[in-house]
């Protein structure tokens, strides 16, 4: 009977340690569930950024300086609804954006944007200084993605706002940061100055997207970006560069001929180049997602008035 008691109070302790550790195991894979980078591919997300890069690299060959035809911008708009370029000085074309859009983007911290923005006004502001808009190093961000945008606008209520509010940050939760690095700054036919960027570890900007069309199913199917493309606006160009001595300073440094034969597409190719030897490979955390509505059109990039909620990435592991 001795016997028999032992083998159970033994059999009854081998049966508790056992569902100890059954439920610790359950417990750190939930933990492990919640808290790992979302199933991403990386390689073949930042090889279809390459090729979108090479795309855009050569676009002012391929079409040209429109922005100096007084072109449209990438959004369909003139470039005079969006500047006004009187007595050397340009300002924004501030229109209301009704109803507001409600853009998601990614926010660059100034721990990253000034140096950026520091190095696009030294090299490009003695030329250009009376036809350029620099962006604002103080909202360098990323789009990401429109539950409502100028060209297809989706009205929405106070409550409906809020819940999508909430159902980004529940999104945002669940994002991993990112660590990015500055592939190439690119000049587009609408003169527009890019900083393209790769992905080196975190959530993957696809899968981002693809999370925020989970999360608001009443978007516009149309969006203005591609899946995979990571960039930011620097600057835009609006005109031609100007004759001061610093044009013709900067013209001896690039050429070996003499500056009356130089090009003024090539001279913008040589300024994008000089921009790119000395910031290309900077490197930056990417943690903090902003729900935007903007009030004017392009308020992000023209500075006019805004709501924002910022979100920050809930995962750990980067």
């Amino acid at each position: 009977m001795a016997r028999v008691r032992n083998w159970y109070n033994q059999s009854k302790t081998a049966t508790l340690i056992w569902f100890i550790s059954l439920i610790t195991f359950y417990a750190v894979f939930r933990m492990a569930s919640t808290f790992s980078p979302p199933s991403t591919d990386l390689p073949v997300s930042n090889a279809e950024r390459l090729r979108l890069y090479d795309k855009m690299t050569r676009d002012l060959d391929e079409h040209g300086a429109l922005f100096l035809k007084k072109g449209e911008t990438s959004q369909s708009m003139k470039l005079s609804d969006l500047f006004d370029v009187h007595n050397g000085s340009v300002t924004p074309v501030l229109k209301a954006a009704n109803p507001p859009v409600r853009a998601n983007v990614l926010y660059m911290n100034t721990e990253y944007s000034h140096p950026i923005s520091k190095a696009v006004r030294d090299i490009f502001s003695p030329s250009l200084e009376k036809v350029i808009w620099f962006q604002n190093s103080e909202l360098y961000h990323f789009s990401m993605f429109h539950a409502s945008h100028h060209i297809l606008p989706v009205p929405a209520s106070e409550e409906e706002i809020e819940a999508e509010a909430n159902a980004v940050k529940a999104v945002v939760d669940k994002l991993c940061p990112m660590t990015i690095v500055l592939d190439r700054v690119v000049l587009t036919s609408t003169g527009v100055l890019l900083g393209c960027w790769q992905v080196i570890s975190g959530t993957d900007p696809v899968t981002i997207r693809s999370k925020l069309r989970n999360a608001l199913p009443r978007a516009p199917g149309k969006q203005l970006y591609e899946p995979a493309i990571l960039h930011t606006s620097l600057a835009r160009i609006l005109g031609h560069p100007n004759n001061s001595s610093e044009v013709s300073i900067l013209f001896l440094v690039f050429y070996v001929e003499e500056p009356s034969i130089a090009s003024e597409l090539q001279y913008f190719h040589e300024l994008v180049a000089h921009l790119n030897n000395r910031i290309r490979g900077t490197k930056a955390t990417i943690s903090e997602l902003w729900y935007v509505e903007e009030y004017d059109v392009l308020a992000l990039a023209l500075d006019g008035k805004t709501k924002i909620r910022r979100f920050q990435f809930g995962c750990l592991k980067v």
